[in-house]
């Protein structure tokens, strides 16, 4: 049971980051046969990594066809980024003074990584740096369970990045600008205007953001 366990954990890991990473895009049909002779695995495990990424909502399974690929919709796009501005705005309304100043030190070696990957056409490595740059501020609040909630909106969160990466990468001068801004609001703990920005960013980078403030 255990080894079953292990398999369909692996098989769950495999598929749901290929579709976060947008190897699988929404509306591709994915075969238990394929999967399970990629992974070398037999069908049962990858069938009850399926069924479970149907609960999660990324794929929808049809009896003798296989799983279709979903993705998130527009509205869970929007819901998600909504979620993440108020969890990021928080961090930055409960921060204190030294908090600030350690993240004011460490955040230009990561602003630094988002520049290198943009520029060298990397945008897994500057989905990886960015979603690190925002989660900062939610830790600033030092919420475990902010914090927690946070990390469960990585997969939606990168989808989400994917999905825009070519609206994002077409400007690199751009996104960084909104970065350091957004960082200098949060270094100075102007949370009100962190919340302008941060609201700002995200419409410009996913063509959503929260509601007006």
């Amino acid at each position: 049971m255990a080894d079953a366990a292990s398999a369909a954990e692996r098989a769950h890991t495999h598929i749901r980051d290929a579709i976060v990473r947008g190897d699988f895009a929404p509306g591709t049909m994915l075969s238990e046969n394929a999967l399970a002779a990629e992974l070398a695995m037999s069908r049962t495990p990858v069938r009850a990594a399926l069924t479970r990424l149907q609960e999660e909502g990324w794929v929808c399974i049809y009896a003798q066809r296989g799983a279709q690929v979903q993705g998130l919709s527009p509205q869970e796009i929007r819901e998600s980024a909504q979620l993440r501005h108020a969890l990021e705005t928080a961090g930055v309304l409960q921060s204190d003074a030294a908090g600030r100043a350690e993240l004011a030190d460490r955040m230009p070696e990561n602003l630094a990584a988002q520049e290198r990957a943009l520029r060298s056409g990397d945008f897994a490595a500057f989905a990886e740096a960015a979603m690190a740059f925002h989660g900062a501020f939610v830790d600033l609040a030092g919420n475990s369970l902010m914090s927690a909630t946070y990390a469960r909106l990585r997969d939606r969160q990168r989808f989400s990045l994917t999905t825009h990466a070519g609206r994002i990468s077409g400007d690199p001068d751009h996104v960084l600008a909104d970065h350091r801004a957004v960082l200098d609001a949060a270094v100075a703990g102007d949370w009100v205007r962190f919340a302008e920005l941060l609201d700002a960013h995200q419409r410009d980078s996913y063509g959503t953001g929260a509601p007006a403030l």
